[in-house]
């Protein structure tokens, strides 16, 4: 019997990489192939890429094979990414990858040359253009003259590649690679999506965030987000426009409640929580009618402006002591689902993890839940973690209810958007759910 829907949670996609690279940083942590952390060995012959053992370096060795001899003539050089990146395409290319066909349905599949370049936007794109020329150099090094590819068809590659890939991300949602996936590319951005991408290694999984009404899946209706979504519609917009080449039309972006509501001052009147739009014409709070002062909308927009430096400042290195000074500028001034805010509750609780003060990380990640839950979703994995975070933390504080609800919400999510298969729900959450049930318990004793 064929299902009339698709419950939430369901996976809907699998697929393995056409090509992919992981970062140069994470080569002496993670292995090439797979992906997975832990001891990795160096290839013997050109002791530049490391596998966690000899069932992946074998596996990797087809695809390896050509470049191996290419990376030990460049020595203790560290080789772009990109310039991997694209050398590994051309290769499969040049193997039958060009009729390599990557199924998103029984039926329906997409080949490389299905992908769209975007040459002509690219060409009008400095920063890009400047990129791609000096890709062209490095692959000199890592391909040989008579396989280059003419100059016209290396920028249709390169177009493909830098509109189609994914990044790979790890358990933590950080990203440790860049994958191409044909399969998947199918798939269109919405800043409301009701589908996740979640990788195990390099393999990517989709999973369905809401119940899908149909026989069968079609992928013109699904969507994930392919950008950071605890931004302004402005924002969101720019990065969608400069990365991918098109302006988002989606149901939030078109929600001028959400705008004002992310841009979101705090009412003069402690009791209201009504936003305040400073950019609009209005001297009044639209929820309780309190004057807006004129030296409200000039403190609004110094703190803002402050707010976004410290926090540009701190994209590489985060300062417990600057979250904390923007903080206490916002306080009574943001409103609490104003975006900027939640930016610097977000670096303030990483910041505090890290240097261990969990009392402030508690602080801080229960300030952010709600903020959190309503821009990036109520089953997205960023949300997830953060609940997961907080739960360890209060297991470790000996906060038994908090703990087991938070762990217990943070589970929720996770088997919908992971699956109970993957290792991030069977090696992280469950030991902790227990954990966390086991404190609650001698709680009551």
């Amino acid at each position: 019997m064929r299902k009339l829907f698709h419950k939430q949670g369901s996976l809907i996609l699998k697929e393995t990489p056409f090509a992919c690279v992981l970062q140069s940083r994470y080569r002496a942590e993670r292995c090439d192939k797979c992906f997975k952390p832990g001891k990795v060995l160096k290839c013997s012959n050109c002791l530049y890429v490391r596998y966690c053992n000899r069932s992946c370096q074998k596996e990797a060795w087809p695809e390896h094979q050509e470049e191996c001899g290419k990376l030990k003539e460049i020595g203790d050089r560290v080789v772009p990414d990109a310039g991997l990146m694209m050398s590994r395409i051309i290769r499969k290319l040049l193997k039958g990858g060009d009729v390599m066909k990557g199924y998103y349905t029984d039926k329906c599949y997409r080949r490389f040359w299905d992908l769209m370049p975007h040459e002509e936007d690219i060409k009008k794109d400095e920063k890009r253009m400047e990129h791609f020329q000096s890709l062209t150099v490095v692959l000199r090094s890592l391909i040989d003259e008579a396989a280059m590819p003419g100059n016209q068809e290396l920028l249709r590659i390169f177009g493909k590649m830098c509109i189609n890939s994914f990044n790979i991300l790890d358990d933590e949602m950080n990203s440790i690679g860049t994958g191409m996936y044909l399969g998947a590319s199918i798939m269109d951005h919405s800043c409301r999506p009701n589908a996740v991408a979640i990788f195990d290694g390099c393999n990517l999984n989709v999973r369905l965030l809401e119940d899908y009404h149909g026989a069968e899946i079609d992928f013109s209706k699904i969507f994930i987000s392919y950008i950071d979504l605890l931004n302004p519609t402005d924002v969101r917009r720019d990065m969608l426009r400069k990365r991918y080449y098109f302006e988002c039309g989606c149901e939030r972006c078109r929600d001028e409640q959400e705008l004002k509501l992310m841009n979101g001052a705090a009412c003069a009147n402690a009791q209201c929580d009504e936003p305040i739009s400073m950019t609009a014409r209005q001297d009044r709070c639209p929820g309780c009618s309190t004057a807006i002062k004129q030296t409200e909308r000039d403190k609004f927009r110094e703190i803002s402006a402050f707010t976004m430096t410290q926090l540009e400042q701190m994209k590489d290195v985060t300062y417990l002591d600057i979250c904390q000074l923007c903080l206490s500028k916002q306080e009574k001034i943001f409103h609490p689902f104003n975006v900027w805010y939640l930016k610097t509750l977000d670096l303030a609780f990483e910041s505090a993890i890290e240097m261990e003060k969990w009392e402030d990380a508690i602080d801080y990640g229960s300030r952010l839940k709600e903020g959190f839950k309503r821009f990036n979703g109520a089953f997205h994995p960023l949300y997830a973690l953060l609940l997961l975070k907080l739960g360890k933390i209060e297991i470790y504080l000996k906060h038994g209810k908090e703990a087991l609800m938070n762990v217990n919400e943070s589970e929720k999510i996770l088997r919908i958007t992971h699956g109970e298969e993957h290792d991030l729900y069977k090696k992280q959450l469950i030991p902790l759910l227990c954990q966390a049930a086991t404190e609650y318990e001698q709680m009551d004793k």
